[in-house]
């Protein structure tokens, strides 16, 4: 006698629309996480301290992109690891699915562990560029990855002045970011 093989339903993806969510992720992180290096009129912060960057912090604004659509309510964890990578924890609440979405990776640094330029990892071997290009005091970091369709505005805090966004929306603009996509992320 042959066995019946028993149907469950996906426990990972509950339905095909979250399935085609996940495969349109990983197509892109296939096409643009396995590019590293930044844009070309970007330069990664000097004098970077590790350990001061370490910790909790809240994204302020961002560019769309598609794991974290929908999302709010976002923080960025990194911890040291005991290989002397990073492990970064992503979490978000998704008010449409009512539920929090988290996603964790390594990190290691690029060149050296004085420059603001690491490259991330959430799936396997595929990495993207992880550019601090902005860092004022460890409290309000600006990050962006290998293109400038990627871009973060990070805070020890859950909210900025109006004069600290403005001052991010101006320079961001004048380097050539695309402001007007700018997501500001509800804490």
């Amino acid at each position: 006698m042959v066995p019946v093989r028993e149907h469950r339903k996906m426990s990972t993806f509950s339905g095909w629309k979250k399935f085609a969510k996940f495969l349109a992720l990983m197509a892109a992180t296939v096409l643009s996480g396995g590019c590293l290096g930044y844009p070309h009129n970007i330069e990664p912060v000097d004098n970077f301290e590790l350990n001061r960057y370490l910790g909790t912090w809240y994204e302020i604004a961002r560019l769309d992109h598609p794991f974290e659509r929908g999302l709010q309510q976002v923080t960025a964890v990194y911890t040291l690891r005991q290989d002397g990578s990073i492990r970064v924890v992503n979490s978000g609440y998704d008010s449409q699915e009512k539920k929090w979405r988290q996603a964790e990776g390594r990190a290691f640094f690029v060149e050296d562990d004085e420059r603001g330029y690491l490259k991330v990892s959430f799936f396997g071997p595929f990495f993207a560029s992880y550019v601090i290009f902005h860092l004022d005091d460890y409290e309000h970091a600006w990050v962006t990855s290998s293109n400038m369709s990627y871009l973060w505005y990070l805070s020890r805090t859950p909210t900025v002045s109006p004069a600290k966004l403005h001052t991010f929306e101006n320079e961001v603009s004048r380097l050539g970011f695309n402001t007007e996509e700018l997501i500001y992320v509800k804490q």
